[in-house]
């Protein structure tokens, strides 16, 4: 099974700590999309998409990527960092459901966040995600 999974990592890299727990789980391609806005994901059985939180939602970049290159009828799944648990995952969820695709199931956890007033702070959720929350990260979606 193929499997890609676009993302985007940039603050304190909370997001990317999970993908490299992920990666060890078999053959998948990373697609960083600060680097990369199009891609052929026509090939991939299943498709994932990684972002932190920003402003209540997934990163601008990774909503738009998914837009303009998520295939129809494909299975996918959403992974998440936060620093204040939510309801994060409606944008992409109307995506995915437009384009016909099956969402698999999705992964929040703790990221450590030094956003507005937590950076007076010295953020929240220091040293998260942790062991814990990468041992929590479901594994169906990356076998066969």
């Amino acid at each position: 099974m193929k499997v890609a999974i676009a993302y985007y990592s940039q603050h304190h890299g909370n997001t990317k700590k999970l993908l490299d727990a992920v990666k060890k789980l078999g053959d998948i391609k990373l697609i960083n999309v600060a680097e990369c806005k199009e891609a052929d994901l026509s090939a991939y059985d299943v498709i994932g998409f990684a972002s932190g939180i920003y402003f209540g939602k997934f990163a601008r970049k990774v909503i738009e990527f998914s837009r303009r290159n998520l295939p129809d009828k494909r299975r996918v799944f959403l992974i998440y960092t936060y620093g204040v648990k939510g309801n994060y995952t409606k944008e992409m969820r109307k995506i995915i459901a437009e384009k016909s695709c099956v969402l698999l199931g999705d992964y929040g956890c703790r990221g450590f966040d030094t956003f507005g007033p937590f950076k007076l702070l010295g953020g929240i959720a220091k040293g998260h995600p942790d062991e814990a929350d990468i041992k929590s990260l479901p594994d169906y979606q990356f076998v066969s």
